[in-house]
């Protein structure tokens, strides 16, 4: 007997047909001989329309409260998806975040999971029956509150879930039928990737790519879970993404996909006094904010002046913070001014088998160049190279490096649900 962890997104569970239908699913994979445990997040948007009625009440609600209130959507899905089940002759038990034995550090709205003790799941399948948990929060020991893991909480929590439960698989059902090389929706020749290193999963995410989120990848790699990204529309195997450090055997493809972001946007520090010590002077300054700081660029300062220009790419959601608080630190730092842009876009290459392949960066300027595309910024790693374009042509960078890349298959790629989660 398997134990499996299932986790489906919101336009898995979108209305009360869907959810029917995900319960059928679910008995399915019970009936087949395996221990089930359910991760669910809330219905469609409800997550969304919760935060917007939560702000009509208040401009700043209260973090504890708003915790409270955005946690009753996955309340509402375990619920009946629990009631679902039953209908079909199998004991199903739900579960919050906290009665499954989810711990977590104090920060509302994006805290860690710090522990997981899943006592109550475990003697629920004991039991016989099929655990659900409602995904994307936790709790709190020494506040006794309940606190949310931010964006992909529901697939974090599966993950933890998995980890801490010793599950054979964690299943995270989307909309789509996997991990593709591209957005189907920015380029519908994408083809599906059947499996997928961890690392090559975390570079995708961290650049952009929305099918999974990099916390519940990061997660799952530090604790040797196996992830099968499928879609809840269909029974097409879909996507592993395996540690091949635990001894799965994988073929790497020089190329695993192109990933696209339109979150970000680009601060210029102009003018800063090119000696020791002022990126850390900066950057400290940055990283008071709580902000993520992704790509970094330097230029050379000139001979005559002795200033140089510092530019840097974080969440746009960061972008007014940031440049309030280097503005106050304007004399202290000595820089002339800062400019901010927020109308940039980062394209990934992300490839493992980019290590022993050369001419991978010479094929993907070309090809940029050749679309008439201009490169603002450019970052690698060892697997990774990310360039900045403007927004209005990420599209078509996305499109061209995908085909300059010979990563385009023969069928169009189906979005069951249309928002790719």
């Amino acid at each position: 007997m398997s134990l499996i962890v299932q986790k489906y997104g919101g336009s898995s569970v979108a209305d009360a047909e869907s959810i029917k239908r995900v319960a059928k699913r679910i008995v399915e994979t019970r009936k087949a001989g395996n221990d089930v445990v359910v991760v669910v997040s809330a219905m469609g948007d409800t997550t969304d329309e919760l935060f917007d009625l939560a702000l009509s009440v208040s401009p700043l609600p209260s973090g504890r409260e708003l915790d409270m209130l955005l946690t009753a959507g996955e309340r509402i899905s375990m619920a009946l998806l629990a009631m679902a089940i039953k209908s079909l002759g199998q004991e199903a038990r739900s579960y919050t975040g906290s009665q499954a034995g989810l711990m977590t550090d104090a920060k509302h709205g994006s805290a860690r999971i710090v522990d997981v003790n899943p006592a109550r799941v475990r003697a629920a399948l004991d039991a016989g029956a099929i655990a659900i948990v409602a995904g994307f929060q936790g709790f709190n020991r020494g506040t006794g509150d309940i606190t949310t893991l931010g964006r992909g909480g529901s697939d974090t929590t599966a993950v933890a879930l998995a980890a801490a439960l010793d599950a054979d698989v964690c299943e995270i059902y989307t909309d789509v039928d996997g991990v593709f090389t591209a957005d189907p929706r920015v380029v519908p020749t994408a083809r599906k990737i059947d499996t997928i290193t961890s690392e090559e999963m975390l570079e995708l995410a961290a650049a952009g790519a929305k099918v999974l989120y990099i916390r519940a990848v990061e997660y799952a790699r530090r604790h040797g879970v196996t992830l099968h990204v499928r879609s809840s529309f269909n029974n097409n195997e879909g996507t592993l993404v395996v540690n091949p450090e635990n001894g799965e055997i994988v073929e790497e493809a020089i190329i695993a996909g192109v990933a696209a972001d339109l979150s970000e946007a680009k601060i210029t520090v102009v003018g800063v006094p090119d000696v020791p010590g002022k990126a850390a002077q900066i950057f400290t300054i940055v990283a008071s904010t709580e902000a993520n700081i992704d790509m970094i660029v330097q230029n050379v300062s000139t001979a005559a002046t002795g200033l140089a220009d510092i530019s840097f790419t974080l969440p746009k959601l960061d972008g007014a913070k940031v440049i309030q608080t280097l503005e106050a630190k304007k004399s202290e730092v000595g820089f002339d001014s800062l400019q901010y842009d927020d109308q940039i876009g980062k394209l990934a290459l992300v490839g493992a088998g980019m290590r022993t392949n050369a001419g991978v960066s010479a094929k993907l300027f070309t090809a940029l160049f050749d679309a008439g595309i201009n490169i603002e910024m450019i970052s690698t790693s060892e697997i990774r190279i990310s360039v900045v374009t403007r927004a209005d042509t990420l599209g078509e960078a996305v499109r061209v490096v995908h085909s300059a890349f010979d990563l385009d298959g023969e069928e169009e790629a189906k979005v069951h649900g249309g928002t790719g989660r």
